[in-house]
C-alpha cells in the first residue's frame, strides 16, 4: 500500500509538472490533488526536490534504454528513426525537465550531474551509429562532420521545447513532432540518394 501511494505521488507530481511547470507547483498541489493530507505525501517523500529526484532517476533509466544502440551488427536508417523516436516520446513524457532545465539544474548539482552525463552518452551514441553508418556506405561524413553533428542534435533535442516556446507556440506536441523532423533533416544531407529520399518520407509523417 505504501508503495502504491509513492508511486501515485510520483505520476501525480510527473502530470502536474508537465501540466503547469514545476515552479508552479508545490507540494500542497500535489497532496491536494491526489486528496491526501500534507503529512501523507511528507511520510514518502522529504520535499519537492526529493519528488524531482526520484521522477529524474525515471526519467535517466528510460533515456538509457532508447539511447542503446544496436549490438552485434552496424546500424540501419530504422534504428536512426526507432531512436529519436524513442528519445523524444521520452522527452514529451518528462517535458516539464526540459522546459525547465536550466532553473532545476542550478538548484540541484547531483542532477546537473546526471544530466550532463545523459548528454554525454547521447553524444556518444549518436557518433557510434553515424560511424556505423558511414561504414557501411550509407553515411558520408568525415569525423569532425559527425562529431558536430551529434552536438546539433543534442543542441536541437535539449532546447527545443524553449525555442519553440520563445517563438510562440504553445502546442508541446506539436514542437516535439517539429524537434524530430528537425534532426532527421538535420541528418539527412550527408546520406546517399536512396537513404536521403526514405528518411524525408518518414520525417514527413511527424508534421502532418
Amino acid at each position: 500500500m505504501a508503495r502504491d501511494t509513492r508511486d501515485r505521488i510520483l505520476e501525480a507530481s510527473l502530470a502536474l509538472f508537465n501540466a503547469r511547470g514545476e515552479l508552479n507547483v508545490s507540494t500542497n498541489h500535489i497532496a491536494d490533488d491526489l486528496e491526501i493530507s500534507p503529512g501523507n505525501l511528507y511520510y514518502h517523500f522529504r520535499n519537492k526536490d526529493d519528488i524531482i529526484e526520484q521522477l529524474f532517476a525515471r526519467f535517466e533509466l528510460r533515456m538509457d534504454k532508447a539511447l542503446t544502440a544496436p549490438a552485434e551488427r552496424l546500424p540501419t536508417l530504422e534504428d536512426i528513426w526507432l531512436q529519436l523516436h524513442l528519445v523524444y516520446e521520452c522527452i514529451w513524457d518528462y517535458r516539464f525537465i526540459y522546459r525547465d532545465l536550466v532553473d532545476i539544474s542550478s538548484r540541484n548539482r547531483k542532477l546537473r550531474m546526471h544530466f550532463s552525463r545523459i548528454l554525454k552518452r547521447a553524444s556518444e551514441g549518436a557518433i557510434e551509429v553515424m560511424r556505423g553508418l558511414a561504414t557501411s556506405g550509407i553515411f558520408r561524413a568525415n569525423a569532425e562532420e559527425i562529431r558536430a553533428t551529434a552536438t546539433n542534435i543534442l543542441v536541437i533535442a535539449t532546447f527545443w521545447l524553449n525555442f519553440s516556446a520563445v517563438r510562440g507556440e504553445h502546442d508541446e506536441r506539436e514542437s516535439i513532432n517539429q524537434g524530430i523532423y528537425q534532426v532527421m533533416l538535420l541528418i539527412a544531407p550527408f546520406l546517399r540518394d536512396t537513404e536521403r529520399a526514405q528518411l524525408t518520407h518518414l520525417a514527413a509523417a511527424y508534421l502532418r
